[in-house]
């Protein structure tokens, strides 16, 4: 999975990349301080994974990760080539999804390109820009397919229709995602509007209130939304696992932004998790929901899709009534065929041939 931190700039992109990936991205005062994105790679925090660990006790323990893109600054007018523009947007159009980051603190020392705060103004300007940008693609892409659509072309004649349709909902401000479009179709037109988007908002940890503009306007919009002070989370990600905890604790806050926003980006994109137990290694898989058991099975590799025979299957759940050989002798580990749609926390051993 992979997630882009977009918004205006000095939204404070950089500051929370630093907390989600404990790194050290350059985060400054002044627009544009980050030109090429900062890449990070982070792992997905999961207790029944800890769990397994402690009953299989495997030399390796291998959790899922997330890659984490933190790119420039979106200005006004991008996408017409102001600021940064199409280089921002070119890194933004290979995602999954968006992790649209909003000011909601005040800071005379960090230069505010929009004047004063107002959280659901700057989501509207972003917003526009990334509409102005799939309209110019959806344009492109009706002119360069009316010609086949006119001499009879069935196929043709559906896309352009189906882009007028888009087109329509982006002169009147709907999104592309909001927009009822086949899957395949929407990932070969790479829109940026198509993308799920999380909005979180970037808020002051004394005075949190205006984080709930942009959670509301979050649940208007059917997306997921939820408030962190990057500069406090990017403070603890510094300090000692321990010391992390903590502090964590005396300021009231149960789980780290890391956390809370894996959880809604999964939440987000409809994902779940499955376990593999193979040799000395015990593994977690992020897959979409309702993915059936020989595409899970292509996930891990090629080999075992081709040869998928069946899956071997038990719940993370079902390790409260014992170990693997009290599930066996109980019936609860179950054989799967190739249509089986794995569940959240599903523990899988795939039998195929070579």
């Amino acid at each position: 999975m992979e997630l882009a931190i977009i918004g205006l700039p000095n939204v404070g992109k950089s500051t929370l990349f630093n907390a989600l990936t404990a790194g050290h991205a350059p985060a400054s005062n002044y627009p544009f301080c980050t030109i090429e994105p900062n890449i990070g790679v982070v792992e997905v925090p999961d207790e029944r994974l800890e769990k397994l660990g402690e009953i299989y006790r495997p030399q390796k323990l291998t959790r899922a990760t997330i890659r984490f893109l933190d790119v420039a600054g979106l200005a006004k007018g991008a996408s017409k080539g102001e600021g940064l523009g199409n280089k921002f947007l070119s890194h933004i159009r290979g995602v999954d999804a968006l992790v649209h980051l909003v000011r909601c603190f005040q800071d005379e020392k960090v230069v505010n390109v929009m004047g004063d705060i107002n959280p659901v103004r700057d989501i509207e300007v972003v917003n526009t820009e990334l509409m102005l940008a799939d309209l110019e693609v959806v344009a492109r892409n009706i002119e360069k397919l009316s010609g086949a659509a006119k001499s009879g072309d069935k196929e043709a004649r559906e896309r352009v229709k189906a882009l007028e349709e888009i087109k329509e909902g982006l002169e009147k401000g709907i999104p592309a995602r909001r927009i009822e479009l086949p899957e395949d179709f929407v990932v070969s037109y790479n829109l940026l509007t198509a993308k799920a988007v999380l909005y979180v908002a970037n808020v002051d940890e004394k005075d949190p209130s205006l984080g709930k503009k942009v959670e509301e306007y979050a649940r208007s919009e059917g997306a997921e939304g939820l408030s962190v002070s990057a500069e406090l989370e990017a403070q603890i990600t510094r300090l000692e696992k321990e010391e992390r905890e903590k502090f964590r604790k005396e300021l009231g806050i149960d789980k780290g932004a890391l956390e809370r926003l894996i959880h809604s980006s999964y939440k987000l994109l409809d994902l779940v998790t499955f376990f593999t137990v193979v040799g000395t290694e015990v593994r977690a898989w992020t897959i979409k929901r309702g993915c059936p058991a020989i595409i899970a099975a292509g996930k891990i590799h090629s080999d075992m899709e081709k040869g998928f025979i069946k899956a071997e299957v038990f719940s993370f759940r079902d390790l409260e009534e014992g170990d693997e050989k009290t599930l066996q002798e109980k019936g609860l580990v179950r054989i799967e065929g190739r249509d089986y749609k794995i569940q959240d926390g599903d523990i899988v051993r795939f039998r195929f041939h070579v």
